[in-house]
């Protein structure tokens, strides 16, 4: 199998209130292919779909229950400390619930974590280790 990620599936409790967290709070446009059904945006590379989670975990053949920790988190990663309290200044602005405000960390970066609107953790942090190119792709140093 190729080392590549396509698409990160979050499977939502109300896709339109989903779609519209996304859309008003984080500032994301959705793609030409959603639809009533699911929701997709375009991120660098890769694509972020919502889909009713009852639905999704039909799917896969498994139980849409449970709460608490979901055991992953998912990361957008900024250019700079500002750039970080920047975004969640405007986040808490927009009522974003603010989990973890941004703080040095035991790695040597700078980050925080908000929350969706279905408790899924967004980790913001500014890595000084992890370079970012102009369309904020990772890229290896040389």
């Amino acid at each position: 199998m190729e080392q590549r990620l396509t698409i990160v599936g979050l499977g939502v409790s109300n896709l339109k209130i989903a779609a519209q967290f996304y859309e008003e709070k984080f500032g994301w446009k959705k793609t030409a292919s959603s639809n009533a059904n699911i929701t997709f945006f375009q991120l660098n590379g890769m694509l972020l779909s919502l889909y009713p989670r009852e639905k999704l975990a039909e799917d896969a053949t498994v139980s849409h229950e449970g709460n608490g920790f979901k055991g992953f988190t998912l990361a957008h990663n900024a250019r700079s400390k500002a750039e970080v309290d920047n975004l969640f200044l405007d986040l808490e602005q927009k009522g974003v619930e603010i989990v973890k405000q941004p703080e040095e960390v035991f790695w040597g970066g700078y980050s925080g974590y908000v929350a969706d609107i279905d408790g899924n953790l967004w980790e913001i942090a500014f890595n000084p280790f992890l370079l970012l190119d102009e369309n904020g792709n990772t890229i290896e140093e040389k």
